[in-house]
């Protein structure tokens, strides 16, 4: 079945499988421990992680002994995360079209994606296929960009953001507070560092959907601005590890 899915998303990931599982950081351990604490993720219960991409998020959740399950709708993805993780449940669905029965479900996670959803049609599916009350939990690593190098690096490639859904504009957020299916999001922040090189700052630009969607030429020249501005700024010149800022916005609610 095709699931139907933005075309930055369905041609920007599956392009770009490879950049982010090198260049995408992992997630705090504080945030991780805080959303399987208050989501009471443990042995017996059912999580899908939606949109689990290359599994960035997904492993963390291994070691609660609850049975995982990656859904991701992007070939390229699902590719890349069953070669990372062939003993790991999978299934091809998307936010939207869930191939899961009413209520089987205890807990849905959503890591880096929901505003690429449909966000009305997602809540109305995550509602069916939790039992009540069970928990949604949502989690974005994003950039810090008070740190000017960072800013910088931002402003090179959003240039070719056009109608890209970004987490950023916050219009993600309008099906919660329509909806009458969830209680209101609950938000808790964690700062972190992500160690990396210059080549983990391409990398992480190289991952972003509209960047990777871009023809092979233009994707070059943007990932080669990138690298001059991080070897020649002041903050980042000559180090060879270089501590890459982000700020990890967490939300959690559940199903009514």
């Amino acid at each position: 079945m095709t699931y139907p899915i933005h075309e930055k998303a369905a041609l920007g990931f599956d392009n770009a499988s490879e950049s982010y599982e090198r260049g995408r950081p992992e997630y705090p351990a504080a945030a991780v421990d805080f959303l399987i604490d208050k989501l009471s993720i443990t042995t017996g219960k059912t999580v899908v992680d939606v949109g689990a991409g290359t599994g960035k998020f997904t492993r963390l959740l291994r070691r609660t002994g609850a049975r995982i399950i990656a859904l991701e709708p992007v070939e390229g993805m699902r590719r890349k995360f069953s070669a990372l993780f062939p003993d790991m449940e999978t299934l091809e669905g998307s936010a939207e079209h869930i191939p899961l029965p009413d209520g089987s479900v205890d807990v849905l996670t959503v890591a880096q994606a929901f505003h690429w959803f449909r966000g009305e049609e997602a809540l109305a599916e995550f509602h069916r296929v939790l039992r009540p009350g069970g928990g949604l939990g949502l989690i974005w690593n994003r950039r810090d960009e008070s740190v000017d190098w960072v800013a910088r690096v931002s402003e090179i490639f959003e240039r070719y953001e056009g109608d890209t859904p970004r987490y950023k504009s916050g219009a993600w957020k309008r099906p919660f507070a329509a909806t009458r299916l969830f209680a209101p999001l609950r938000h808790t922040e964690f700062a972190f560092s992500q160690a990396g090189t210059i080549e983990t700052v391409v990398d992480r630009v190289a991952s972003v959907s509209f960047i990777a969607a871009l023809p092979a030429e233009t994707r070059a020249h943007v990932l080669e601005e990138v690298r001059a501005l991080v070897r020649e700024h002041p903050a980042t010149r000559d180090k060879a590890v270089i501590e890459i800022p982000y700020c990890t916005d967490l939300f959690i609610t559940e199903s009514i």
